[in-house]
């Protein structure tokens, strides 16, 4: 029998909730052999199959996400090691006791580019020509690679550390009666300079040269500096030899600070300058050198 008979009786019921005779969509019903699942659940429906979301190649898309930002940071390290700060190890004695053996520094380097060279800071700075021996510096390949990117800090063996006491067009000279540098006519009272056999180891009266500054050690009886090597550029050290000012002590721990400039050179009379009548100098040898690695 046909949904409707020939009586007009409607046939059983189809469980589909419309009428006998009603068009069935195979769209909504899902086909021959599949029962009704009524209005659309949260799940898939039966007989379905789940599609994935993941996409291709999102482990090689993580890698290289790392790289990207590992590279990043290898570039950024270098540029911050050229431009702005750099770190040394000083192994010598010829700072105490601003700076001591195995102490480990910042050099900022945007600092004297931007505000130049002044009185009192202590300073890197290449070797002039002859102020160190010959060494050979041996490091392996992993050392230098983290040098470079500055990771570790320098060991090159060519950069010293000192206090500038004079720039361009200052008189220096030592010493007075009381045994200080005088400085533009103006005894020096420096605090920083480690108790010894005191500053007069060389007598000198220099005018310190155009584009240099004049340099010593706090560590003065073993301080190798300007006042040994008058006979290049009395001594002083030319601007384009210097790295960076000395900022920051960051090893060991428990001497972590910053290295100021002593209310010494804060004295406005070092700004009047003598001239003098000319270089005189007489060279003592001194003890240790100011190396920084």
């Amino acid at each position: 029998m046909t949904a409707n008979d020939a009586s007009g009786q409607q046939g059983p019921d189809r469980g589909y909730g419309g009428a006998a005779g009603d068009p069935v969509d195979p769209a909504v019903f899902g086909g021959p052999g599949q029962s009704y699942q009524g209005s659309a659940g949260p799940g898939p429906a039966k007989g379905s199959r789940s599609v994935s979301t993941s996409k291709p190649g999102g482990g090689w898309r993580f890698l290289r996400e790392v790289l990207v930002v590992f590279i990043g940071a290898l570039i950024l390290s270098v540029l911050v090691r050229t431009f702005l700060i750099q770190a040394f190890y000083v192994p010598s004695q010829s700072m105490e006791n601003t700076l001591m053996p195995n102490d480990r520094i910042i050099a900022s380097k945007i600092t004297t580019t931007i505000s130049g060279v002044g009185r009192g800071e202590v300073v890197v700075f290449k070797d002039p020509g002859g102020w160190l021996p010959p060494t050979a510096v041996s490091t392996s390949a992993v050392n230098s690679v983290l040098e470079f990117i500055g990771l570790l800090p320098s060991s090159s063996g060519d950069d010293l550390v000192k206090r500038v006491i004079g720039v361009a067009g200052d008189r220096v000279k030592c010493c007075n009666q009381a045994g200080q540098i005088v400085l533009n006519g103006v005894g020096l009272d420096e605090p920083y300079v480690k108790a010894g056999p005191g500053t007069d180891q060389v007598q000198f009266d220099i005018v310190v040269p155009p584009s240099s500054v004049f340099v010593m050690g706090d560590n003065r009886s073993q301080s190798a500096d300007s006042r040994f090597h008058m006979n290049s550029n009395q001594g002083a050290v030319p601007l384009g030899d210097i790295v960076g000012r000395a900022v920051l002590k960051v090893w060991p721990l428990g001497s972590f600070g910053t290295i100021p400039i002593p209310a010494t050179f804060d004295n406005p009379a070092l700004n009047t300058t003598p001239k003098a009548s000319g270089p005189t100098f007489a060279n003592t040898p001194a003890g240790d050198d100011a190396r920084v690695n």
